[in-house]
């Protein structure tokens, strides 16, 4: 068995816990551990609906006080909670965006600061990253946003088969609102990596020859 947990510091590192299954979307955080409430929120506070987007709030016994001598950033980050009766209950922002699985488990979609603005529309890369992995030939994927001359568009580099993919646009367009599907695919073996094995953005190749549609 695979046991995935999750939760930051401020949460005492564990918060949702999730026993993976093979067929699981990746990565599944799952729900939350007892004493613990978890919220989907959008910036007015409000309880995103199944399938959506929203930032992950923690709140229950395990929460941290604050920061120690840092009384703006704990106002910024341990904010009153409004669905609690208790005075002085309070949920802490993570920064991290999810969305609710139909089965009430949470899904991971990145951080809510890899949010871009195109064409005056507000994308998730993580959101597009998680509809490209339900694609049976995505073996992995990065979404970022470059900026050129003609301005900023989505590219998505994907490992995987090239000719198994070559039907991956008109998947996206099943589930995606045409601004989020991405302008440029770059298929990859696989990723290049730091020394430390993270995927070394500096050294992925701009979009061209290796370009799919």
């Amino acid at each position: 068995r695979f046991v995935n947990g999750y939760g930051p510091t401020e949460g005492t590192v564990g918060a949702i816990m999730a026993v993976l299954n093979p067929d699981d979307p990746q990565p599944v955080l799952g729900r939350p551990l007892p004493n613990y409430q978890v919220y989907l929120l959008n910036p007015q506070l409000q309880p995103v609906p199944v399938g959506v987007a929203g930032e992950i709030h923690i709140a229950g016994v395990g929460l941290a006080r604050g920061y120690l001598n840092r009384p703006e950033l704990t106002a910024e980050k341990f904010i009153p909670n409004p669905f609690s009766a208790r005075e002085g209950n309070r949920l802490y922002k993570t920064g991290d965006l999810g969305r609710y699985l139909p089965d009430g488990r949470i899904e991971f979609l990145g951080r809510i600061d890899h949010q871009v603005k195109i064409r005056g529309f507000r994308i998730e890369l993580g959101e597009v990253e998680a509809a490209m992995r339900q694609h049976t030939a995505v073996q992995d994927v990065l979404v970022l946003a470059p900026e050129d001359e003609s301005g900023t568009r989505l590219v998505a580099y994907v490992v995987g088969e090239a000719e198994d993919l070559v039907d991956l646009r008109p998947f996206l367009n099943q589930s995606l609102p045409n601004y989020m599907v991405p302008a440029a695919f770059v298929v990859l073996e696989q990723f290049p990596q730091t020394p430390n094995g993270k995927i070394d953005r500096k050294a992925l190749p701009a979009p061209g020859e290796q370009v799919t549609t």
